[in-house]
């Protein structure tokens, strides 16, 4: 398919986004606005009180990000009307029916000229309180679609979820849907209630609030039980688990809309649009990088050959538009695209942990003072019970002597005692959360990708091809240093 035509099916189209401020909703965003000016509307769904509020909320955490760097050389002092003339944010949330949007003549407005809806809202935290993950990842998706039905217009829904839903799978992981009610090997429980599952978290809340708990004892129950339930249906975790259900929720999306299903592994800083090495936080695995790099993480955890299946943040978003301009003239209603690396260009968990080093050896953290911060190669301890001795070694004897002189100087260094528990308690829990991944066994299957990449082979425009990318090359000279540019600014 030419660069061309791709462009020409978004000339005229009015876009709904959900998740507007999210990290991968921005770099569509800009790159839509880039190289289609010719987009009709850009409706951005952001939670925020009013509409004072979400413009705010746009300006500031969208549009003044150095994201849009390329657009404001390009347009100068025009770019302000010009993104008047397409951009509307739009006051509201998944979490509820209607999308939150109370102002009914905007959501009039909205159903009757939007033509694509881009669901990208989302909480990625592995442990995220479990009633705000269900409400985000799994009832915004069911809202999403509850929303297109109305849409007179409607003629595609994009729904981004991540390829992680199948948990840790093992071997070639296919490009399927999920079946109402599924659960994954290993689960303790045969079928997935997703209305048994909100009756479960409510409840739950209920008795809390009947026992006036503090917010911090109702945040800590809510994280405990998304990973418990997550893990009885045979997830590793909330996120992946709501996200799944979320998949579940779109079936009953109109039959004359088209659904696309991406579902792209870990998610890096862009590889060249709008220019290299952009992102925003500290994301997944980059946490082990800082870590490391501020002398936190002394060892790592992980099978070294297992693969660490990463994708750059602009290369998903090229994958989505050729995907949405191609799906117009397929006949299949339903079409799901993993979006890695795994299988065209995979990547080592060892050669990542020896850039990392080599990086850091190079260009060291500063600690507060100024100073660089020295890195040693760390061990890797390849399995969880390797983890566990280390610790028990380690650590816990330094904890005990600790208490110990605690009681015996009454509670003279109760704070350091405390700490030291506390750190140690949060290793094993991010070793815990991180585990699904530093040992998965399973490569993403990319075959209807490959068929979009085949499709738009040689196009500089919309490359989403994993093995133009040189991983030494990439991490050393634009991932690594963006991290320290963009995200430890």
């Amino acid at each position: 398919m030419e660069e061309s035509k791709i462009l020409q099916y978004f000339e005229g189209k009015t876009i709904l986004i959900t998740g507007a401020t999210g990290f991968l909703a921005k770099i569509f965003l800009e790159k839509v606005l880039r190289v289609q000016p010719k987009i009709k509307k850009l409706f951005l769904l952001i939670r925020a009180v009013d509409k004072r509020s979400a413009e705010l909320r746009l300006h500031e955490e969208v549009l003044n990000t150095e994201l849009f760097g390329i657009l404001k050389a390009k347009y100068g002092a025009d770019l302000i009307p010009f993104l008047l003339s397409k951009v509307i944010p739009v006051c509201g949330d998944v979490s509820y029916e209607n999308l939150g949007i109370f102002d009914s003549k905007l959501r009039d407005e909205i159903s009757q000229e939007v033509d694509i809806i881009v669901n990208s809202a989302a909480t990625t935290k592995f442990d995220e309180r479990y009633d705000v993950a269900m409400g985000i990842n799994a009832l915004g998706a069911m809202h999403a679609q509850k929303f297109a039905r109305n849409c007179s217009k409607i003629e595609m829904f994009v729904h981004v979820s991540t390829a992680y839903v199948h948990g840790s799978s093992v071997g070639i992981v296919p490009e399927k849907p999920f079946r109402m009610g599924e659960t994954l090997d290993g689960a303790e429980i045969s079928y997935l209630d997703i209305n048994t599952e909100k009756k479960i978290l409510e409840e739950r809340l209920r008795g809390l609030e009947a026992q006036n708990a503090t917010e911090l004892k109702i945040k800590s129950v809510m994280r405990n039980l998304g990973i418990e339930r997550a893990k009885l249906h045979g997830w590793p975790n909330t996120y992946v688990f709501t996200k799944a259900m979320g998949e579940m929720l779109l079936e009953k999306l109109k039959e004359n809309v088209k659904l696309i299903i991406v579902r792209p592994t870990i998610i890096t800083s862009t590889y060249k649009e709008p220019f290299s090495g952009w992102t925003e936080s500290i994301r997944t695995l980059d946490s082990i990088f800082v870590g490391y790099g501020k002398g936190k993480i002394k060892f790592f955890v992980g099978d070294p050959d297992s693969i660490l299946d990463m994708i750059p943040g602009d290369m998903v978003v090229n994958s989505m538009l050729v995907a949405m301009a191609m799906h117009t003239n397929q006949p299949s209603h339903r079409l799901i695209y993993h979006i890695g690396s795994s299988r065209r260009n995979p990547l080592k968990y060892a050669d990542m942990k020896w850039l990392m080093y080599r990086y850091l050896t190079k260009n060291p953290l500063l600690d507060t003072g100024g100073k660089p911060i020295k890195v040693e190669e760390a061990k890797i301890l390849e399995t969880m019970a390797s983890f566990h001795r280390y610790i028990a070694i380690r650590y816990l004897p330094f904890i005990q002597m600790l208490k110990l002189a605690n009681m015996i100087l009454c509670n003279h260094f109760e704070h350091v005692h405390v700490n030291a528990r506390r750190r140690v308690n949060h290793s094993i829990r991010l070793a815990e959360l991180y585990k699904p991944y530093l040992f998965f066994q399973g490569i993403f299957d990319d075959s209807t990708t490959e068929n979009l990449r085949t499709a738009t082979r040689g196009s500089e425009v919309f490359n989403f091809d994993p093995k133009c990318i040189q991983w030494e090359d990439y991490f050393m000279n634009i991932h690594f240093p963006g991290i320290i540019k963009y995200a430890l600014k």
